[in-house]
């Protein structure tokens, strides 16, 4: 008959056992290492690389690579790496590019629709509220149906709605509506038809071609977007006038785009980061606006440029000028008309709600900056 265990022995050996079962249940929690390699893909924003809009395209592919944890890596190339600017779209869906950054608006001469995300006064909408109506009110729908008419197999993000872009820049201040008449002019998408019906001679060019193209004198003024681009771009080197407040493109945003196979080949969990770094970087892009855009204003006051307000009745003649754009451009293409139809419906009942719940906050900085 064995002799009975003293009571230490048995601690002894429950304490051994239990040590043992932790050490298996932990190995069994670990995470386990992957080996699968790192998916790269290789983007192109529509940007010249000193301008802060790749800096955006940079700050969304840094989101998505810090989340990813080395499973998913982008990297930004600047306009014209790979393809021109305005073959973002192309060079996306033929897979010659994994992805890229852009506007919706450049893709305009695939499809006139495609400028409602951006050109024109949106009915009231500001840019927050446009990207409202493209999440929850339709437009997400929409601009899938029109890539599809169009035979363009990509995905597509709206992010990062953009403050209202000035009406331009020019070699004086512009007084009145005549004072278009036989201007050349650059600007993009539907703004490019709004500019030639009050006078102006338009010339489409991407960013980086501004600046040039004024020194040179091939154009007489120009709009770009906002007091960071424009002063990075070099447009007080040559012009000192700039108009401030417009309905040409109040409503814009930026566009990611990935390549659809490339996108769909990916996994579920990375697909979720995506759609959550898209979000991230579209605040932390208007927060990042607010702040460099004042900043910059200061800059371009001190490099002698001088602002001033578009005068109502040019901004009037904007909106008169784009219902006979709209009204033409909806006679010629349906969905250019479903387009319409839907923004005016969501801007009509959220305008309303925006319009009487929200203070006006320009009587509260008044209130402290000008007495």
């Amino acid at each position: 008959m064995s002799k009975p265990q003293s009571s230490t022995a048995q601690r002894r050996r429950f304490l051994r056992s239990a040590a043992a079962g932790a050490v298996g249940t932990a190995a069994m929690a670990a995470p386990m290492v992957s080996n699968a390699q790192t998916v790269s893909l290789r983007f192109q924003s529509t940007w010249p690389a000193k301008d802060i809009f790749h800096e955006y395209a940079q700050d969304f592919a840094k989101s998505v690579n810090d989340m990813a944890g080395g499973r998913l890596k982008i990297d930004v190339l600047p306009a014209g790496a790979v393809v021109p600017a305005f073959q973002l779209l192309e060079g996306v869906a033929k897979g010659t590019l994994d992805g890229g950054h852009g506007v919706v608006a450049y893709h305009y001469g695939k499809n006139s629709a495609l400028a409602l995300w951006g050109s024109g006064p949106g009915y009231g909408m500001d840019p927050n509220m446009l990207l409202a109506w493209h999440k929850y009110g339709g437009g997400k729908d929409l601009l899938e149906e029109i890539y599809k008419s169009i035979n363009v197999d990509v995905v597509s993000y709206l992010y990062g709605p953009m403050p209202t872009q000035p009406y331009g820049w020019f070699k004086k201040p512009v007084a009145k509506v005549e004072d278009m008449k036989g201007m050349k002019f650059r600007t993009v998408g539907l703004a490019v038809d709004m500019y030639t019906e009050q006078g102006a001679a338009v010339n489409p060019l991407p960013g980086a071609d501004i600046v040039p193209a004024l020194d040179r004198g091939l154009i007489d003024g120009a709009e770009f977007n906002n007091a960071t681009s424009d002063r990075v771009l070099g447009f007080p080197d040559v012009s000192k006038v700039c108009m401030l407040q417009s309905f040409h493109q109040s409503t814009e945003q930026f566009e990611i785009l990935f390549n659809k196979a490339k996108y769909n080949g990916l996994s579920a969990e990375l697909k979720k980061i995506i759609d959550h770094a898209v979000e991230a970087a579209s605040a932390d892009m208007s927060w990042k606006a607010i702040h460099r855009n004042s900043l910059d204003y200061i800059e371009l006051k001190k490099a002698g440029v001088q602002f001033y307000k578009t005068p109502d009745a040019i901004l009037r003649n904007q909106l008169d000028v784009w219902d006979k754009v709209a009204a033409k451009k909806s006679g010629e293409n349906a969905l250019f008309k479903k387009v319409l139809d839907s923004q005016r419906a969501f801007a009509q009942r959220a305008g309303q709600w925006q319009n009487d719940y929200l203070v006006d906050f320009k009587m509260a900085w008044n209130h402290y900056f000008r007495r």
